[in-house]
């Protein structure tokens, strides 16, 4: 019976990024077949405005803000989803996390 798997994408700064992809193996996220802890990653800049209610980690609520982040994704089985996003937030810092997550047609 073949699982169904997710990709999980979530972006990070780079401060944090070895944190989130440890909490993120740990919770089950990355396994392909006798590989575990398996991510890729991608730098970039993310920008974002909070409003004058929010509270970021980094910057000020209503000023533009830009910070260095990875874009760090993996494989996730249907099951761990919850386990695994809540890894995330136990060591991501943003207030707000963005998490995307995708089906994967399963061929293998």
């Amino acid at each position: 019976m073949k699982i169904k798997l997710y990709k999980l994408v979530t972006f990070v700064p780079t401060t944090h990024a070895d944190m989130v992809r440890e909490a993120m193996g740990k919770a089950g996220a990355g396994v392909i077949g006798e590989y575990t802890f398996c991510t890729f990653s991608t730098r970039g800049v993310g920008r974002f405005k909070g409003s004058e209610k929010s509270n970021p980690s980094v910057g000020k609520a209503g000023q533009l803000e830009s910070v260095e982040e990875e874009r760090i994704e993996t494989n996730c089985p249907e099951d761990k989803i919850d386990q695994v996003i809540s890894a995330i937030k136990s060591v991501h810092p943003y207030e707000e996390i963005p998490i995307d997550l995708y089906p994967i047609e399963n061929r293998y």
